[in-house]
């Protein structure tokens, strides 16, 4: 289970470092320092990568609140390359993109810290608290 969280949290993170990529090559893209290639490229990827980590819920044995929160997230970034797809036909749909953008960047955010939280909940118990010096006090008033 400890491994499957291991990877879980890791998923998470890159996932997030994915966005905060994104938003970057949106902002290139923008300031027409770059065409919108990359910045395409990399939504379609990252549209379905969500769905991994749903998948890593389950062996990574997560709650219930964690496993809700990233289904979340991939109805949102499944949809969120969608929404930039309707440009042409529903350019108020569209508009959505960004909004969306900002909702992914969130849920992403509380799915990986949560991840980093169920780490520190499996750590050995010895690991758990702070470490028993040689010359602490052994019962209530003894020096």
């Amino acid at each position: 289970m400890r491994v499957w969280r291991i990877v879980f949290a890791a998923a998470a993170w890159l996932y997030l470092a994915g966005i905060v990529i994104q938003v970057f090559l949106a902002g290139a893209g923008l300031f027409e320092m770059t065409d919108w290639t990359n910045h395409t490229n990399l939504g379609w990827g990252l549209g379905s990568a969500p769905i991994l980590l749903l998948l890593l819920t389950f062996p990574a044995r997560l709650d219930r609140r964690t496993v809700w929160l990233t289904l979340a997230l991939t109805v949102l970034g499944v949809l969120q390359p969608e929404l930039a797809a309707a440009r042409r036909e529903l350019p108020v749909v569209a508009a959505l993109h960004p909004v969306n953008a900002l909702f992914v960047f969130w849920l992403a955010w509380v799915v990986a810290r949560r991840s980093a939280d169920h780490l520190r909940l499996v750590r050995p118990p010895e690991a758990a608290g702070t470490p028993e010096r040689a010359d602490a006090p052994t019962a209530a008033g003894e020096v």
